[in-house]
C-alpha cells in the first residue's frame, strides 16, 4: 500500500519504514500509512528560508492577496472531492463543510484583507512620531516580513481548516510555511496540498508538508522563524519550553484546547427565545465534530433554578441525534477521529464523575446507524451535572475532548462570571441574554479570561456564526490555559509574522523609505498638473501648489443656503459670545469644496473619479477676508487588478490636500482617494 507523501525540498517523498497506520474512523478499515522518517527537518526549514522566503517577501501585499484569491478560487472548484476523504475522519457532511469550505473561506477573507495594506512588500505601522521642534526629524514604524518560515503544528480535528487558516495569514505577511498536521488525519491535508502544489499558484518553497511524526521539528528553528501550535495545553506547554524556542526567542503562538463555557442569562427564562437559542447552541457544540473542537462548550453555566429545565430541554434535543457512519443518510453525528480518542474521552469522563453525575448518555450503550461499533471510534453525547462548581474544581480542570459537557448552577451573575474564570482562560465564552445590561456586565467582567465572547439573542441569531466559529478578521486565541496566542485577527494576525522596526530621519528621507508622503518632506516638481498624469507616471511626493482664493461673506451665506447647514457659527454673529469664534466662520466643508475648486484640473484625463476621504480635519477657523491656497501631494499609490478582460486598468492614488491661509498656516487637511487610469491597459 502506498504511503502518504511529504512535500519537502520541492519534491514529493515517502518517509522511510512502514510508518503509522491510518484507519477509517467509522469502520476501522486501513486507509494508508504515514512516515517522515529519513527527512532532514533542518534542510526542510532552510529550504523554506532560502527559496520560499525571498519569493514571497519580494511580492507586494496586493500581489500576495491576489495569489490567495486565486488559490481560494482553485480549491473551491475542487471542494467536492475532499468530502469523501473527510468522511473517513468520522466527520459528517456538516462537519466537513466547516473544515473544507470554512477553510477555503478563510483564504478568501485574507485575500480581501490586502485592501487594508499598502502596495508594498512591507507595512507602515501607525502614525508618524514628531521628534523635533521644526519637524526636520521624525520617527515612524515599518513592519517587514521575517526572513524565516512559519512552522504550523496542527491538531487532528480540522485537517484542512487548521492548515488554511494559518497559511493564509503567513502567506499574506510574506513568509513561507512548513505544515505538520496531526498524523491521524493527515491524509486529508495531503490530498489538498497535492492540489495546491499542482496548481503552481504559490511560488516554490512557499508551502512544505510533513505528514509523519516529526518530533525534532523545532530542533533547528531560528529567531526569524515563527511557530504556531494547536492542540492540547500539555503538549503546547512542552513545545513552548523547547530549548531552541527559548534560546532563539522564537515567537510561539499557542492555541490550546480550553474549557470554554456558555452562560444562560438570568433573564433567559424557559419559554423565551434566548432560552431556546441557548439550548440549540449547546446541543450543536456538543455534537458538531463529535465535540472535537477547541472551541466547543465544555461548561454550561445556568441559573440554579433553571438546571432541571436546561437538563430536560437539552436531553430532548440530543435524543434527535442519530449516530453512525457519516456516509449513511440522516446521520447527524459521526465518529471521533480514532479509537485512542474514544478511550481518552472515557477516561476523562470517569475522572469527572468522581464529583459530577451523568444525566444524559451512556458511553457503553448507545444505538449506531452504520459503521462498526467495535472497530469504529463512536461515542454518544454525554451531559453531566456538577452541583457544586465552586467547591469541586475537576470540571474546571479536566477536559473530555469529545461530545461531553457539564451543567453547573450559579446564584448571581457575579457568581457566573467567577465560575467562567475558574477554567483559567479559554478561547471563547458566550451568553444568551436579551438584557443588554446583563450582556455588558458579563462581557466586561469576563473578558480578562476569554479570547472571544459571543452575546446571543433574537436580534442576531439568524446571522450569528455561533459560539464555536472563529472568524478570520477576529482573533482566535485566549489567555492562560488557552495558550495566550492570537491566530488570525485581520491585520493583527498578519503582524505576528513581521518584524516591527522604528525608523528615524528627515520627512523627505522617510517618504522615500515608506513610499508614503510624510508631512514636511520636500516636494517634487511633477512637470505638469497631477491630474494629467497616468498611474505609472505619478511619484510619491509630487506636488501641485495652486493659485489662491479669498473667502467672502457671500461665499459663507451661499454655502449655507445650498447645503441647508445653518449652524449658528456660520449664520448668526450675535450668538458667538463665549465661543472660540471671533466672527461668522466659513463651513469646513465649504473650505474643502473650495480647495477642490483650486486643485482639480477640469478637463478629461487619466483621473476617472474621486471616491472619498480617508481622513479630514479642520484645524483653524477661516473668516471672510482670509485667503486660502492648496498644496496637493501624491501621498501613496495602490495598484488594482483588472476584474475582467474589458475592465479599465487603473490604480488608486491617495492625495494629501493641505489647505493653508495667507500666513502659511494649515486650516484644513485631508486625504482624498482617486481612481487613476494606467498607461498600460494590459495590466
Amino acid at each position: 500500500m502506498q504511503k502518504l507523501g511529504n512535500y519537502v525540498l520541492g519534491n514529493w517523498t515517502e518517509g522511510e519504514g512502514e510508518g503509522t497506520p491510518l484507519k477509517d474512523a467509522s469502520t476501522g478499515q486501513l486507509i494508508t500509512y504515514a512516515s517522515a522518517d529519513g527527512i532532514d527537518i533542518g534542510e526542510v526549514l532552510e529550504y523554506g528560508r532560502k527559496i520560499g522566503n525571498p519569493a514571497l517577501r519580494n511580492l507586494t501585499f496586493q500581489e500576495r492577496g491576489r495569489m490567495l484569491k486565486a488559490l481560494a478560487l482553485h480549491l473551491f472548484s475542487l471542494k467536492d472531492k475532499y468530502y469523501d476523504i473527510s468522511y473517513q475522519t468520522g466527520a459528517t457532511k456538516g462537519d466537513s463543510w466547516i473544515d473544507i469550505e470554512g477553510g477555503i473561506g478563510n483564504l478568501f477573507a485574507n485575500a480581501s484583507l490586502r485592501k487594508k495594506f499598502p502596495d508594498q512588500p512591507y507595512f507602515i505601522d501607525g502614525e508618524v512620531a514628531p521628534l523635533s521642534r521644526h519637524n526636520t526629524f521624525i520617527g515612524h514604524h515599518i513592519m517587514v516580513p521575517k526572513e524565516g518560515v512559519a512552522i504550523h503544528i496542527n491538531a487532528f480535528n480540522f485537517p484542512i481548516w487548521g492548515m488554511l487558516e494559518k497559511i493564509a495569514v503567513n502567506l499574506l505577511a510574506g513568509i513561507p510555511a512548513v505544515v505538520k498536521p496531526a498524523t491521524l488525519t493527515s491524509y486529508l491535508t495531503e490530498a489538498m496540498v497535492r492540489d495546491i502544489i499542482k496548481s503552481e499558484i504559490l511560488p516554490e518553497g512557499a508551502l512544505q508538508l510533513i505528514c509523519g511524526s516529526a518530533r525534532n521539528i523545532l530542533d533547528t528553528i531560528t529567531s526569524q522563524d515563527v511557530v504556531t501550535f494547536t492542540g492540547s495545553a500539555d503538549t503546547g506547554r512542552l513545545l513552548k519550553s523547547h530549548p531552541r524556542v527559548i534560546s532563539e526567542s522564537v515567537p510561539f503562538n499557542m492555541e490550546a484546547d480550553s474549557l470554554n463555557c456558555s452562560v444562560l442569562g438570568p433573564d433567559a427564562v424557559p419559554g423565551t427565545e434566548e432560552f431556546d437559542l441557548f439550548i440549540k447552541e449547546v446541543r450543536r457544540e456538543i455534537t458538531v465534530k463529535c465535540g472535537q473542537k477547541c472551541t466547543a462548550i465544555r461548561r454550561i453555566i445556568v441559573p440554579e433554578n433553571f438546571v432541571e429545565d436546561v437538563q430536560l430541554h437539552l436531553s430532548k434535543q440530543l435524543e434527535k441525534t442519530t449516530i453512525g457512519d457519516p456516509r449513511v443518510d440522516g446521520i447527524r453525528m459521526g465518529a471521533l477521529a480514532g479509537k485512542d480518542q474514544v478511550e481518552e474521552v472515557k477516561q476523562r469522563i470517569a475522572e469527572l464523575t468522581k464529583t459530577a453525575s451523568i444525566v444524559y448518555g451512556d458511553p457503553e450503550n448507545f444505538e449506531l446507524n452504520g459503521g462498526d461499533k467495535t472497530r469504529g471510534a463512536f461515542l454518544p453525547p454525554i451531559v453531566l451535572v456538577e452541583k457544586n462548581p465552586l467547591k469541586n474544581k475537576a470540571v474546571h480542570e479536566i477536559e473530555a475532548f469529545g461530545p461531553v459537557s457539564t451543567i453547573m448552577p450559579y446564584k448571581t451573575l457575579e457568581e457566573a462570571i467567577h465560575i467562567s474564570k475558574l477554567g483559567k482562560g479559554s478561547l471563547c465564552s458566550s451568553i444568551a441574554t436579551y438584557d443588554n445590561k446583563v450582556a455588558r456586565q458579563y462581557t466586561l467582567g469576563a473578558a480578562t479570561h476569554h479570547g472571544r465572547i459571543l452575546v446571543l439573542n433574537r436580534d442576531c441569531a439568524r446571522e450569528s456564526t455561533g459560539h464555536g466559529s472563529p472568524m478570520p478578521l477576529l482573533i482566535h486565541g485566549g489567555p492562560g490555559r488557552a495558550g495566550g496566542g492570537e491566530e488570525m485577527g485581520g491585520l493583527r494576525g498578519v503582524k505576528h509574522y513581521m518584524q516591527r522596526c522604528a525608523i528615524q530621519g528627515s520627512p523627505t528621507t522617510l517618504t522615500e523609505i515608506t513610499q508614503q508622503y510624510q508631512v514636511g518632506g520636500k516636494f517634487k516638481d511633477p512637470g505638469k498638473h497631477l491630474f494629467r498624469k497616468h498611474f505609472e507616471e505619478l511619484e510619491v511626493g509630487e506636488t501641485v501648489i495652486t493659485h489662491k482664493r479669498t473667502i467672502t461673506d457671500a461665499d459663507i451665506i451661499n454655502f449655507a443656503n445650498v447645503s441647508w447647514d445653518h449652524f449658528y457659527a456660520h449664520t448668526d454673529e450675535t450668538s458667538l459670545d463665549e465661543t472660540i469664534f471671533e466672527k461668522r466662520v466659513a463651513h469646513g466643508y465649504f473650505i474643502l469644496s473650495a480647495a477642490a475648486g483650486l486643485f482639480v484640473d477640469p478637463a478629461k484625463g487619466p483621473v476617472l473619479l474621486n471616491y472619498g476621504l480617508e481622513e479630514c480635519r479642520f484645524t483653524k477657523p477661516v473668516y471672510a477676508g482670509m485667503t486660502i491656497g492648496v498644496k496637493l501631494t501624491v501621498k501613496e499609490k495602490v495598484d488594482q487588478e483588472k476584474r475582467a478582460e474589458d475592465d479599465i486598468a487603473k490604480g488608486i492614488v491617495k492625495y494629501l490636500v493641505d489647505v493653508y491661509d495667507e500666513t502659511g498656516e494649515t486650516v484644513a487637511i485631508a486625504t482624498i482617494l482617486t481612481m487613476v487610469k494606467k498607461l498600460d491597459q494590459s495590466n
